[in-house]
């Protein structure tokens, strides 16, 4: 998938080079939204494995995982989104992760790779829900989602344990509407 500004890549073994730049780059970055990570998360090796996971789970149909690049630099990783935990028959939902490169925040990317993702997780794979949760202080994720027409379900107590501690996270939801017509 892709537009003028960025493209949508799904997992494949020759972005684990790039993937592990990426959290190189961005690691100190990253500490303040993600678990902790061991040292060997930021090996191409472990990529390499991660990205063998998630070409797994797509096949399987559990969770659908892009690499964002910007359109006209094909080979670099400005960010991941992705659509996880898919269940499927009545329930028909998923959970989005998102994440983006510290020096492309605020230029519009991640609301751009929201929407294709979003076009594609109810046009693609017809899924009903995307639940995305979010610290309340992460103002600039929650925008995005506000901008993709997410809404507030509330508050989660100790929802995920980031950087070593367990925090509250704010429920956003997206229906896909057209399924009731």
């Amino acid at each position: 998938m892709e537009n003028k500004f960025i493209r949508l890549v799904g997992p494949d073994i020759c972005l684990s080079s790039q993937a592990a730049e990426y959290y190189k780059r961005n690691r100190r970055f990253l500490e303040e939204f993600e678990p902790v990570r061991k040292e060997s998360f930021f090996t191409e090796e472990f990529q390499r494995d991660l990205i063998e996971q998630e070409i797994s789970d797509w096949n399987e149909k559990k969770s659908f995982h892009f690499y964002i690049q910007p359109a006209d630099d094909p080979h670099m990783i400005i960010g991941m989104i992705g659509l996880n935990n898919v269940i499927w028959g009545p329930f028909c939902s998923a959970f989005l992760g998102y994440k983006l490169d510290e020096s492309f925040l605020n230029q519009g990317y991640m609301s751009m790779a929201v929407d294709m993702v979003v076009g594609y997780a109810f046009n693609k794979l017809h899924l009903h829900r995307i639940e995305a949760n979010v610290m309340p202080k992460n103002i600039p994720s929650l925008k995005v989602l506000e901008h993709n027409h997410f809404i507030n379900e509330g508050l989660s107590k100790y929802y995920l344990k980031i950087n070593g501690i367990w925090e509250d996270h704010l429920h956003m939801v997206r229906i896909n509407y057209d399924m009731h017509r």
